[in-house]
């Protein structure tokens, strides 16, 4: 297919690099030029607006970092003369998707909210979820290439904010139980046992998560933080969860507690930091460390 692709950060450029290999003609486009020219380099076409790219095609992909980014970039593509569907990969929400949704029927394009989950290591393999939801058809038509990003698809129904609601539950609670799993392992450490034996334990345990069993060894155990996900945007959407929630009186007595920690980490200058590097306030509480550097 041709298609255009339009956010090309830590997660768009491997859904470029794999649709490229798959054989799909890619436009692309992205703010930062630095980042544009990562998949210009590997065969894709840049191209210098949103506009100017949905009048080239008539398939457009959105991997963007906040709602209000998305749907400013939705707005102009919409103004695009060769667009008919759009597909948004971003971490959106709800009500921004149900607005944006809007706006596109408006010009007479369908729009699937497609989120994703697994992090930068799952789509650099291709082996995401994918939470797709929006008319039938349309998602018919696009799975192919929701099928080279991603190993596990869930179409989610006709809604397009379906997707984003599970996203957001999702991260909410990988969110909370990571928040759950530093505190109770920092104690551990303080308490006298061995940082690597006790993620040992709790993986072949009822206390293990994504956290214990993916993040904290390889991002904590050696104190390495490589940047997978920002703490701001964990933030972001578990804030979103809690509020999408209360709009519709479903109550959440829980999450607020991990979202006030991943705030506390932020006003400590965690934000552009991989969203496990709060651990570190943990630590310093306890005055213990968690795991050691390679040597």
């Amino acid at each position: 297919m041709k298609i255009g692709l339009i956010g090309l950060g830590n997660i768009g450029v491997h859904f470029g690099t794999r649709l490229l290999a798959a054989g799909h003609e890619l436009l692309v486009h992205d703010r930062s030029d630095a980042m544009q020219q990562r998949l210009v380099a590997k065969g894709a076409t840049g191209m210098p607006s949103a506009k100017a790219l949905a009048s080239e095609t008539e398939i457009v992909l959105l991997c963007l970092p906040m709602p209000r980014i998305v749907a400013d970039v939705a707005a102009e593509v919409a103004q695009g003369s060769a667009v008919r569907i759009v597909v948004d990969l971003s971490t959106t929400g709800p009500s921004v998707t149900k607005e944006i949704e809007a706006l596109l029927k408006t010009h007479g394009i369908a729009m699937v909210g497609a989120p994703v989950s697994g992090g930068t290591v799952a789509a650099e393999k291709g082996t995401l979820a994918v939470m797709p939801a929006g008319p039938e058809a349309t998602y018919a038509e696009i799975e192919p290439l929701l099928r080279a990003i991603g190993k596990n698809i869930f179409y989610l129904g006709a809604d397009p904010s379906l997707g984003q609601t599970m996203k957001i539950i999702n991260n909410t609670l990988y969110a909370t139980s990571m928040v759950a799993s530093c505190e109770a392992l920092v104690y551990g450490v303080k308490a006298g046992l061995d940082a690597k034996t006790m993620l040992d334990v709790l993986n072949v345990s009822s206390g293990r998560s994504f956290a214990t069993l993916e993040r904290i060894p390889q991002c904590v155990l050696d104190r390495s933080f490589p940047v997978r996900f920002t703490t701001e945007l964990l933030h972001k959407d578990i804030k979103m969860c809690i509020d999408e929630a209360e709009k519709i009186g479903a109550p959440m007595l829980v999450s607020p507690a991990a979202r006030q920690f991943l705030a506390f980490a932020i006003t400590q200058g965690d934000g552009q930091q991989d969203n496990v590097f709060p651990i570190r306030h943990f630590e310093q509480w306890a005055g213990v460390q968690f795991g050691q550097a390679a040597d």
